[in-house]
């Protein structure tokens, strides 16, 4: 039986730290609350001092002494394997842009539901990304801005099912939604993302996305 994902949460806000607290422990068998911090250099110290790692960390963005986005580059480099959701109120570009670059896997806004934000955490603690569909469609139109510039990636090594993988990734498909697409299995999927990140340089599946910004890539990339 597959332990339950640790969660760790990083809020100011003493009401909203307690509610979310109180909505992981609903979630039991899920989910097990792992522990809480009040702003960046606390989750960095707390972090830091446990032997056993949370596997998904719930981040809020504006905090005193360190905000989310400094916390997020510091606990990737503490932890690269750690799975980081942004919970936020802002809904701008400017800082889904940002905390992508940092390498969250998630994005969620603070009015969502209990479960959306469960449904979040399920993804990302399974290795997907989740973005609030207000967030995806923000991330899809800087996608469309972009232009076509591969000097990056040598294009002749990424082969056209690859590509139409990376595809789906940027328009947000889970494992299941991208086999289902293109009639796969899901463990082809995942040899296919395994691929992406060997030949393209990222890290992780939402380095992908990171990648697509970074690199200006458009969600269809291929000639």
């Amino acid at each position: 039986m597959k332990k339950p994902a640790h969660i760790f949460i990083v809020d100011d806000h003493q009401l909203v730290r307690e509610g979310l607290i109180s909505i992981v422990k609903s979630f039991q068998g899920s989910f097990e609350f792992f522990g809480a911090a009040g702003n960046g250099v606390e989750a960095l110290n707390v972090i830091r001092a446990m032997e056993t790692k949370p596997d998904v960390v719930l981040m809020d963005i504006n905090m005193p002494h360190m905000n989310g986005m400094d916390c997020t580059r510091e606990l990737k480099k503490l932890s690269p394997e750690l799975r980081i959701i942004a919970l936020t109120m802002h809904n701008q570009s400017l800082h889904i842009k940002q905390m992508l670059k940092e390498g969250v896997h998630g994005y969620v806004l603070k009015d969502c539901d209990k479960e959306e934000l469960k449904e979040a955490i399920l993804e990302v603690a399974g290795g997907n990304t989740y973005f609030s569909r207000g967030v995806s469609n923000k991330v899809m139109m800087e996608f469309s801005q972009l232009k076509r510039e591969l000097n990056n990636i040598d294009i002749s090594s990424v082969s056209p099912r690859e590509k139409e993988v990376l595809n789906l990734i940027l328009k947000d498909k889970s494992n299941k939604e991208i086999a289902d697409l293109l009639h796969i299995s899901v463990r082809t999927v995942e040899t296919h993302k395994q691929n992406l990140i060997s030949k393209t340089g990222a890290k992780s599946i939402a380095g992908l996305v990171v990648f697509a910004l970074k690199n200006n890539l458009v969600e269809d990339f291929s000639s």
